[in-house]
């Protein structure tokens, strides 16, 4: 399952994260690749540990606690710091598969990587586009600052080379608390089909309460806590 999120941050916020990036200190952005992806990967990228990375970091996090649409098609369990990531012109990162375990680099501890996503902070720029294949076909994404992508980090993906102006977006991974994806895209639509009666029918009505129980119960079968 693919799905865009729009206005994870407000566009206007979004865009103001996005300059206030711009004016810290970046470096080579392989200090965070695979062997593998190293080979294709041509960016920049803020240092982890850094002030601006980490008060970036948290108001990110925040939106992410706040956003329910993620928080249904994710069922985030682990979520990997965000980083942030710069591309200008020529600057691309070519086809690759993101690694399927990761170490946070604070605490050392190891996470699965279940989903990837991307949130956008800038505009205006040509070229850059994310491209992603998967069992939904293949896909290209230039979004409004503020909207995010998120999708199975099995998938095959790729950044366009920049042609023009400046690409700057948050990066993730997460694990979620459901491995199977097939599993979490029925959750995500069970979710989402309570949610739209709940808001016709009440809440409280019966057929509403009836899908509900059957949600949790399949939370509590297939989550990994």
């Amino acid at each position: 399952m693919l799905i865009v999120i729009p206005d994870v941050l407000p566009r206007d916020e979004a865009l103001a994260l996005g300059r206030t990036l711009a004016d810290a200190d970046w470096v080579d952005g392989n200090v965070t690749s695979g062997p593998g992806a190293a080979l294709a990967k041509r960016n920049r990228q803020l240092p982890e540990t850094g002030a601006v990375a980490m008060a970036a970091r948290a108001r990110v996090e925040a939106a992410l606690a706040r956003n329910p649409l993620f928080l249904s098609a994710a069922l985030p369990r682990t979520i990997y710091p965000p980083l942030f990531n710069r591309y200008g012109p020529g600057e691309g990162f070519g086809a690759h598969v993101d690694n399927a375990i990761r170490r946070d680099a604070g605490t050392g501890a190891l996470i699965r990587t279940d989903l990837s996503a991307t949130l956008f902070l800038s505009e205006g720029y040509e070229g850059g586009e994310l491209t992603i294949d998967g069992a939904f076909g293949t896909v290209s994404h230039v979004l409004p600052a503020g909207a995010m992508v998120l999708y199975p980090s099995t998938s095959l993906h790729r950044v366009t080379p920049v042609t023009a102006g400046e690409r700057l977006a948050c990066f993730f991974w997460l694990q979620s608390l459901v491995r199977d994806h097939d599993a979490r895209e029925t959750l995500f639509d069970l979710d989402q089909s309570i949610q739209g009666l709940a808001a016709r029918h009440g809440a409280d009505d019966r057929e509403v309460l009836r899908l509900t129980r059957v949600y949790h119960r399949l939370i509590s079968s297939w989550a990994e806590t």
